[in-house]
């Protein structure tokens, strides 16, 4: 498990209770900090409870009084068509919105990694097709090289359940559109971005807000390199913002 950090002695609210947002809370709790849990389905609520949390009912009206930020799950709209009442709620209060692939960024490197001989890396992989097949090829490469590595993200295990890197892993996240447009913090060393096709446009508003979710994967935190896909259009333009120059080799 990675630990959250920088909420400890706060109150987290954390809206959808399926794999991600239960391992959200454990990570919460592992972090010192206080995680109010809700989510709209009674099957899912009861699951949480099951697992020993304590649910808050995030849809009353005083439901995010002093809570330091709220944990969306990926596939509860907050734009677009229209947003979930309880981060509508967040955007009013001004209270910071953020997921699972924020908080493991946030919170994954630490002092530690400055004493290692090799500090861990991260790798992560988006686009509209094949970037479950690419991760899992990068993962198995990977391993057969004698590399210590995980894989997690939109494919297998939730980012905040992988146990901490060891000197010399590299950590391996497939990342879909849900998961990049609301992440406050997008910092991998290398980054892949296989294509682009119209998908998920009522979510996004169209083809321009699917690409830009995409493309933060790209600008906000600037990789060390990064692989892209040229056949669209999109990604050729997506290489030239990043590159200085058509030999910059740390765009591939």
């Amino acid at each position: 498990m990675i630990p959250v950090k920088g909420y400890n002695g706060q109150k987290v609210a954390v809206l959808g209770l399926g794999r991600s947002g239960l391992a959200t809370a454990a990570a919460l709790v592992a972090g010192g900090a206080e995680p109010l849990l809700w989510d709209d389905s009674p099957e899912a609520r009861a699951k949480a409870e099951a697992e020993g949390f304590v649910l808050t009912d995030l849809t009353r009206h005083t439901g995010l009084e002093g809570v330091a930020c709220l944990v969306t799950s990926p596939g509860i709209p907050h734009l677009y068509p229209v947003p979930n009442p309880i981060i509508a709620r967040a955007l009013e209060l001004g209270v910071p919105i953020d997921n699972d692939i924020g908080l493991f960024f946030q919170s994954a490197a630490g002092p530690e990694w400055e004493e290692m001989e090799t500090p861990p890396k991260v790798i992560a992989v988006t686009g509209s097709n094949g970037k479950s097949t690419t991760t899992a090829l990068i993962h198995h490469i990977l391993e057969v090289a004698g590399k210590p590595t995980q894989m997690a993200g939109n494919i297998g295990t939730g980012v905040l359940s992988i146990d901490p890197p060891v000197d010399g892993e590299v950590v391996v996240l497939e990342l879909s559109s849900y998961q990049t447009e609301l992440a406050r913090a997008l910092t991998p060393d290398v980054t892949v971005f296989t294509n682009l096709s119209p998908d998920h446009l009522d979510r996004h508003g169209g083809i321009g807000g699917y690409f830009a979710a995409k493309a933060r994967l790209f600008t906000l935190g600037g990789p060390d390199r990064a692989v892209v896909g040229v056949d669209e259009v999109e990604g050729r333009y997506l290489a030239g913002a990043l590159a200085q120059g058509p030999q910059d080799d740390r765009v591939i």
